[in-house]
């Protein structure tokens, strides 16, 4: 009945749908697998986009790895309550978001908070409010590789902006930010090349960076997709985030990543509409709809169907003439994008020995969490 009974809950029937179920035996595996990649996990700055939980954190953090990266001032904020020792931005603050910023790294002061910049005009607002709330925040440039989305061209005016900061009070450069997300073909050997023809520019810009008397920048590359080439290369920071949960899009297109997926949506049959269709409870509010329409869930118990409307709380889908559904059947689903899937959810629930074993809360999900 279903691929892999290794998911199955014994108990789902005390569970309310759609839910979104955490394996957590399969996370530990997964941080486990992450390590052994790497020859230092200190190289490991691991993204809090996917799980958004402290839980979650909280196991990586018990698993050594004490960098990370974020998005959002909630991230930010969620790692500072677990003690995070580093904690990197990776979103360049502007407006309100900078004050937010700096009040969480004045809140949670045993947490090292660090952001992106690409401009001066942001760079000196930074360092006026971190003076005028006496405050230290560390700086990663922004370098722009290919993802043109935001970033400064590798160059003299990255060298120029890194100079700047170091001349500035109260913000401390520490490195260069390369993320080069939109290098995501499934061949390894393709995404190797196009890393390759970039990555000669960053080492030159630390090579110029310390020929002109500062420390060698760090350098943080990559996010998943490109995990297995940085993580061979010495004294460079890595930051994956799917690994943790991981997803059905990345498990078929990253086949050199070891990684299983350790999250899956549950949903239930709640109509049958016709004699060849059924309704599931696994509307756009509880998976990622980014993706077509059958690019959007995988259910591994009922993997023929074929979805034919998609609306805020219902899922039609096509199982035809002589299908078996009833009313009630529950479906595990393996989203294809489990990042914004996650965000979807208040809370999971954790799955051990086959058994609901708690709760993680996905707090930072909100906008907010108290600052």
């Amino acid at each position: 009945m279903i691929d892999d009974s290794w998911y199955l809950i014994d108990d789902v029937e005390n569970l309310d749908t759609p839910a979104l179920a955490i394996y957590t035996e399969r996370v530990n595996n997964n941080i486990d697998l992450l390590k052994g990649m790497i020859d230092d996990v200190s190289r490991l700055r691991p993204h809090a986009k996917t799980n958004k939980s402290k839980e979650a954190t909280q196991v990586l953090l018990k698993n050594g790895i004490t960098k990370f990266k974020c998005a959002t001032i909630a991230e930010a904020e969620m790692l500072g309550m677990c003690n995070a020792p580093d904690v990197l931005l990776a979103f360049q603050p502007y407006g309100p978001k900078i004050e937010r910023f700096l009040l969480v790294a004045k809140t949670y002061p045993k947490t090292k908070f660090s952001c992106l910049v690409d401009n001066f005009k942001t760079l000196i607002e930074i360092s006026t409010l971190a003076v005028s709330n006496n405050v230290d925040i560390g700086i990663f440039i922004d370098i722009n590789v290919g993802q043109n989305r935001t970033g400064i061209l590798p160059g003299n005016g990255a060298i120029q902006l890194y100079i700047d900061c170091m001349n500035l009070p109260r913000v401390n450069p520490i490195g260069l930010h390369v993320y080069d997300g939109h290098i995501n073909q499934s061949d390894l050997a393709v995404r190797t090349r196009l890393v390759s023809a970039y990555f000669d520019e960053i080492k030159t810009l630390q090579t110029d960076l310390r020929s002109i008397g500062y420390p060698a920048p760090v350098i943080l590359a990559g996010g998943t997709t490109t995990f297995a080439i940085h993580s061979q290369k010495p004294d460079i920071e890595c930051s994956p985030g799917t690994f943790i949960y991981w997803d059905y899009n990345y498990q078929n297109i990253f086949k050199e990543l070891p990684f299983l997926p350790a999250a899956l949506v549950i949903a239930r049959v709640i109509s049958l509409p016709d004699k060849t269709k059924i309704c599931l409870d696994l509307g756009h509010k509880s998976i990622a709809s980014e993706n077509e329409l059958n690019n959007r869930v995988y259910f591994l118990n009922a993997p023929n169907l074929k979805f034919i409307s998609h609306s805020e709380e219902h899922l039609v889908a096509e199982a035809g003439a002589k299908h078996t559904f009833k009313i009630g059947d529950v479906l595990y689903g393996m989203p294809f994008h489990i990042c914004p899937t996650v965000a979807l959810y208040e809370k999971a629930s954790t799955i051990e020995n086959n058994k609901i074993s708690g709760e993680w809360e996905n707090i930072a999900r909100k906008r907010k969490i108290t600052i």
